[in-house]
């Protein structure tokens, strides 16, 4: 369980809260300082692990777990992207995924696969590192503001306000490099290398070509990681409520991270699928210059902005299931604290009469 709590911004969340008949209980112990005593999770260090949960140290090695996580796995499907950014932007020359490997190939060769790798990898190391890191910062801290309690009832709600948050801050610190990737990408003889690439971006359209896709990529972004992690947190739960015959107690790592991995995959194809309206504003208004995101959204029309989405459930759906068990595997490397799958708070099942 999640040290303490979820939002109370849940009475406006569409998941709607369970009905529940309450039982009066008697009320917790007031400490000295009139303060009500509650157990946190950060209190100690527990056996196995190398720090606290929530402590900065545990908070830095999350994010820099997901530097790796989402930094090498972007960067590895890096010439599916590619084809994926082109057949949004030039449908009629890039007819389908195979046609638009082939006119690559003959075009670029195999080294065209490559083109804006730099970038990807650069902007999604940073990315990760905020959207990873963040959602840990968040999800503590909206945990602490309503309590134990409201934290189970809506932990939904708490998973998807503390991804929000954190990929608003993510999607800041990767806006240049996504620039500079889908212009290499997407407008060939404009540059080839990054060095190249961002300073010819700058002389031509000073900082805000850097960060005049931020807007379409909060748009693209943000649904798509509340799914992705909302998505997972609730799939890994009901894994092993359904799907394992044993408690996750009982598993090895290895077994546990084979549910991160399957639950990070069904979560990826969810991810590609709310975000990919999206994804193809940002990858046809980079390539534009003087575009804004609605008349890109007009251009395309209701058909056009679909365009690439098998190869982008593909990617995205390799892509979070790697990311998620690099991610894991990195907490299981360094012994960081790996709550269970959360559980009924005591106090709760005492005011639902639950237990005796």
């Amino acid at each position: 369980m999640y040290p303490t709590a979820l939002t109370q911004l849940a009475r406006a969340n569409p998941f709607s809260a369970p009905l529940f008949s309450m039982q009066k209980v008697e009320e917790p112990k007031q400490s000295l300082n009139g303060q009500s005593s509650r157990r946190l999770a950060a209190a100690a260090v527990a056996e196995g692990d190398s720090c606290e949960f929530g402590s900065q140290r545990y908070l830095l090695l999350c994010g820099f777990g997901g530097i790796i996580s989402c930094g090498t796995t972007h960067t590895a499907v890096v010439p599916l992207d590619l084809i994926k950014c082109r057949l949004q932007v030039d449908p009629e020359k890039f007819k389908s995924i195979g046609n638009g490997f082939k006119i690559t190939l003959r075009e670029d060769g195999v080294r065209g696969l490559a083109k804006g790798w730099a970038p990807t990898f650069i902007g999604y190391s940073m990315q990760g590192l905020c959207k990873f890191g963040f959602y840990e910062v968040f999800k503590i801290f909206y945990s602490d503001m309503i309590g134990e309690e409201n934290t189970y009832l809506w932990r939904t709600s708490l998973y998807l306000a503390a991804s929000a948050s954190a990929e608003f801050f993510a999607d800041i610190a990767l806006a240049p490099m996504e620039a500079c990737k889908v212009r290499i990408q997407t407008q060939p003889g404009y540059a080839n290398t990054l060095r190249e690439c961002a300073p010819k971006m700058y002389a031509e359209e000073g900082l805000w070509a850097f960060y005049k896709g931020v807007v379409p990529l909060w748009m693209r972004q943000i649904p798509y990681t509340m799914m992705k992690f909302a998505c997972f947190e609730r799939t890994v739960e009901t894994l092993y409520k359904y799907v394992v015959p044993k408690p996750r107690s009982e598993c090895t790592k290895a077994e546990q991270l084979v549910v991160t991995f399957t639950a990070g995959y069904i979560a990826g194809v969810f991810c590609a699928i709310v975000s990919h309206p999206a994804d193809s504003v940002v990858s046809v208004l980079n390539k534009e210059r003087g575009s804004t995101a609605v008349q890109v959204l007009k251009k395309l029309g209701p058909k056009g902005v679909w365009k690439g989405l098998v190869a982008r459930i593909i990617m995205i759906g390799t892509l979070t299931a790697l990311q998620w068990f690099i991610y894991d595997s990195v907490k299981v490397y360094f012994r960081l604290p790996r709550p269970p799958p959360p559980e009924m708070p005591e106090s709760l099942k005492k005011k639902l009469g639950l237990t005796e």
